[in-house]
């Protein structure tokens, strides 16, 4: 039987006390926009009223937007040497954001939710910004900026149709 050989070390300029701090928030991070996905998505599939389309349409363009910023968080967590989280579990215990209601709420309080989830999301991604910066990690400080301007932007979007 061939010897296992170990893992070769991870020697990216990044100490492995600073990787696992980064990816501890990056992980946070991921069951933030998850479950913010899933959110989203659950409205989608439930607005009702008069704003019903306009909604219906920004919820789909919101949690497709989600879906596709999980991938590159989960990939970051991993490129630092760690396991991404991927199970309700975890991501129920990682996250901020309180999961959707199981009774559908009228439609502007779902916008209001959202808003909510926009900005816990921003709260996650800003506070990872001074392990990376302190770890001169900067593919994770862009992925944070990047993902910093959808929330702040999204969060704004939906305050404006809270406006009277």
């Amino acid at each position: 039987m061939a010897k296992k050989s170990a893992a070769p070390q991870i020697n990216i300029g990044i100490s492995d006390k600073d990787r696992g701090a980064i990816a501890g928030g990056l992980a946070r991070l991921l069951a933030d926009t998850y479950t913010l996905y899933l959110t989203t998505h659950n409205f989608h599939w439930n607005v009702t009223g008069p704003m019903f389309n306009t909604l219906h349409t920004m919820f789909m363009a919101q949690y497709t937007e989600l879906w596709n910023a999980v991938d590159p968080v989960a990939e970051r967590i991993r490129s630092l040497g760690h396991p991404a989280p991927g199970s309700y579990a975890q991501f129920g215990a990682l996250s901020s954001i309180k999961d959707a209601p199981t009774t559908p709420p009228k439609a502007l309080e779902m916008v209001k939710i959202l808003v909510e989830g926009h900005e816990a999301v921003a709260r996650t991604a800003r506070s990872i910004f001074p392990l990376a910066d302190k770890a001169g990690d900067e593919p994770t400080a862009d992925l944070l900026t990047q993902r910093l301007t959808v929330h702040e932007q999204t969060a704004w979007m939906l305050r404006s149709l809270l406006e009277e």
